[in-house]
């Protein structure tokens, strides 16, 4: 579904250039829910942003649903739903809902099919309470919900969340991961960021971790667990790292 080919990643800052990712290389299968972990400025989100055609890799190719993000990018953004981090994507001018039906639009949904979504995503993130109310008045965490159910509006095959929890109290962040068992039962790829281990343990068939812009880790959770001969996936991150890149197993 997702192919990850030789990746690297260069930015240029002033005289010299930063390299985000160096040769990353794995695949997501159809279906499977991929945790994406790794320490502030490790290159988590820009290999996001590759998978989501927002980036060009400077060497490598990503495929996703065989299509190739750079020359085909139009192909993929249909089938996707990005979500990163703060950035929302949200119109504050706008209510919750018209900024739904704003995105159900640039999808190219009906009005039926998208009053059906909408409905479904206020009930399911217990947003109809505020659904009429201008964005710019809310919270960090009801920002957060809205832009969920923005991503998820045209009902994508493959989803990209980048750290999905951060704002979102207890019972939100409940709402989330039964989500993700939702989406999973419903054969949808996602892959997503997150610093909550925990997090990943509970939702994830796979993991790759990522350290300094390099493939650490890729693999199921439970051959990483037999690997390893521990569960404590906190534990296990941390040892990689510390271990270096002798330790890597791609």
């Amino acid at each position: 579904m997702i192919q990850i080919q030789e990746v690297t990643k260069q930015f240029k800052d002033k005289k010299k250039y930063v390299t985000a990712l160096k040769h990353v290389s794995f695949e997501v299968k159809q279906g499977e829910v991929l945790g994406l972990l790794g320490e502030n400025g490790a290159g988590k989100t820009t290999l996001l942003r590759t998978i989501a055609t927002l980036l060009d890799p400077t060497t490598g190719q990503v495929l996703v649903g065989g299509f190739d993000t750079v020359k085909q990018s139009a192909e993929i953004q249909k089938k996707i739903g990005v979500l990163f981090g703060s950035e929302t994507g949200l119109y504050d001018r706008f209510t919750a809902r018209e900024n739904l039906e704003y995105f159900a639009m640039l999808y190219g949904l009906g009005k039926h099919e998208t009053k059906v979504r909408i409905d479904e995503l206020s009930k399911m993130f217990g947003m109809r309470d505020y659904m009429d109310r201008k964005v710019g008045s809310f919270s960090k965490g009801m920002r957060q919900k809205v832009a969920i159910a923005r991503t998820l509006v045209h009902n994508p095959q493959i989803i990209l969340f980048d750290e999905p929890t951060t704002g979102l109290d207890i019972t939100s962040s409940n709402v989330f991961r039964q989500l993700v068992h939702q989406l999973k039962r419903e054969g949808k790829t996602i892959i997503f960021s997150s610093h909550i281990v925990e997090e990943v343990s509970m939702l994830c068939d796979a993991v790759a971790m990522i350290h300094k812009g390099e493939l650490v880790y890729h693999g199921s959770l439970e051959q990483l667990y037999e690997q390893e001969s521990s569960r404590d996936l906190n534990f296990i991150f941390m040892s990689k790292l510390v271990r270096g890149e002798d330790d890597y197993a791609i």
